[in-house]
C-alpha cells in the first residue's frame, strides 16, 4: 500500500475541483465524466454537428468553459475506438488547456481515415484528464554531466532492427 492509494488501490486523495461554465450552445448536453470507476479521463461531448473530411482537421466545440485551479492543467486525448475504427484523433495529443484560459474548450480532431467522418451533438468526442504542473526554471551551465547514453540520439538505445 502507498501513500497515494488505500485499500485495494483505491484513491485517497480528493477530487480537485474545476469550475465550469456551461455556453448557450452547450446547454442540455452531459457534463465530461468518467465512463468508469477506474477511468483516468473524463469523457466530453461536442456541441455541434459538424463532417470532417478525410485529412481535414476541426476544432469541435463543446459548450463549455472551464477555470482549472493553478498548478493544473487539463490534457485533451483522444478517444480509442475512434482512433481504431475511424482513424481519429487528437492531432496534438495530448492537447494541454492552461490554468489561465477562459474561453470555450475545443477539441482540435484530424480524420485519417479515408472517409468523410460525422460527428452529432451530444457524441463522445475526446478525454479530459486533469494533471498536476511543475513548472521549470532554466539553469544555464556550461557542460552538462555524463550519462552512460551520452548524445546519443534516436535509435540509439537499440531497438527495432529496421531503425
Amino acid at each position: 500500500m502507498s501513500r497515494e492509494t488505500g485499500v485495494r488501490g483505491v484513491s485517497t486523495h480528493a477530487p480537485v475541483a474545476v469550475e465550469l461554465k456551461r455556453l448557450a450552445h452547450g446547454e442540455g448536453l452531459p457534463l465530461p465524466a468518467y465512463a468508469t470507476d477506474g477511468a483516468a479521463g473524463m469523457d466530453i461531448v461536442s456541441a455541434e454537428d459538424v463532417t470532417i473530411a478525410p485529412g481535414a482537421r476541426h476544432a469541435v466545440a463543446t459548450g463549455l468553459a472551464v477555470a482549472i485551479p493553478q498548478g493544473y492543467e487539463i490534457q485533451v486525448r483522444p478517444r480509442s475506438g475512434l482512433a481504431l475504427k475511424h482513424g481519429i484523433t487528437v492531432p496534438n495529443t495530448p492537447g494541454t488547456i492552461d490554468s489561465d484560459y477562459r474561453g470555450e474548450l475545443k477539441v482540435i480532431m484530424i480524420n485519417h481515415g479515408a472517409e468523410d467522418f460525422g460527428i452529432a451533438r451530444g457524441d463522445r468526442v475526446a478525454q479530459l484528464v486533469l494533471a498536476p504542473v511543475t513548472q521549470g526554471l532554466w539553469v544555464e551551465v556550461e557542460e552538462l554531466d555524463a550519462t552512460t547514453r551520452g548524445t546519443g540520439g534516436f535509435g540509439s538505445t537499440g531497438g527495432h532492427e529496421k531503425l
